[in-house]
Order: structure tokens, then C-alpha cells, then sequence
């Protein structure tokens, strides 16, 4: 399960369509922009000597409304990252 101070992080906004790696806890993160710099899709492990985070995966649920608020924001976990 992703911490609240990891989702706190992962609220922010980045550059948009990247990959970003940083580390938290001791653990190496890898996550995925979307078009609006929102992190879309999340890797919690350790990377290997290519960089490639293997571990955990998760994905982001984001839903907006005509207006473009976001009625919708949670993360769901898709299992092991190789």
C-alpha cells in the first residue's frame, strides 16, 4: 500500500510524459507522467543495473467533469514489476 506522504509527493505536478526516479524510504521509485505532468503509473522496489525499478506497480485513477475537476483520484495496485 502507498504511504500518505508518498501519495502527498505523487499529488504534485512534473514535466509532462516522463519517467522520473527519485528514492523514498530506502526504496527506489520510477513513476509516469501523464500529458498534465500527473503521475499516472508508479514503480516501488529496487532498480537493477539498467534503472528499471522491479517491485511493485501501481496505477493511478484520475477522473474529471465537464468542468475539469477531479471527481476521482485513487490508486490501485497491479501487482509484481519485472
Amino acid at each position: 500500500m502507498l504511504s500518505e506522504n508518498l501519495i502527498k509527493a505523487l499529488k504534485k505536478t512534473y514535466e509532462p510524459q516522463s519517467l522520473l526516479n527519485t528514492t523514498y524510504k530506502g526504496r527506489d521509485v520510477a513513476f509516469k507522467t501523464d500529458a498534465k505532468g500527473n503521475p499516472v503509473l508508479v514503480f516501488i522496489g529496487r532498480a537493477d543495473e539498467n534503472g528499471n525499478v522491479k517491485g511493485e506497480r501501481y496505477a493511478r485513477v484520475l477522473k474529471y467533469d465537464k468542468t475539469g475537476t477531479v471527481i476521482k483520484d485513487h490508486w490501485d495496485k497491479k501487482g509484481r514489476a519485472t
